[in-house]
């Protein structure tokens, strides 16, 4: 398969920094990660993951998040929560 088109994308710096990091680090170029991200549109017919729209609730805590005033929890209060819904 011949390597003939440009894909060409604007997206924030510190979020391409990041990713770079990460596909460096799993060695991949950003190239090969797009590309790979294309075949599972094509192969899925669609994005390769669920999307959803947000229900009323978690858009409060988006909202919450965005204006500062979100609650903020540890791990571990995570895992004492998580923990007691089990039992």
């Amino acid at each position: 398969m011949a390597l003939d088109a440009t894909v060409r994308a604007r997206i924030d710096e510190d979020l391409k920094e990041d990713v770079e990091k990460i596909l460096s680090e799993i060695g991949l170029s950003t190239s090969q990660a797009i590309t790979m991200f294309m075949k599972s549109i094509k192969r899925e017919r669609g994005i390769p993951f669920e999307l959803k729209i947000p229900n009323e609730e978690t858009l409060e805590s988006m909202r919450e998040i965005d204006n500062g005033v979100a609650e903020k929890v540890t791990l571990e209060q995570l895992k004492s929560e998580a923990k007691q819904c089990l039992n």
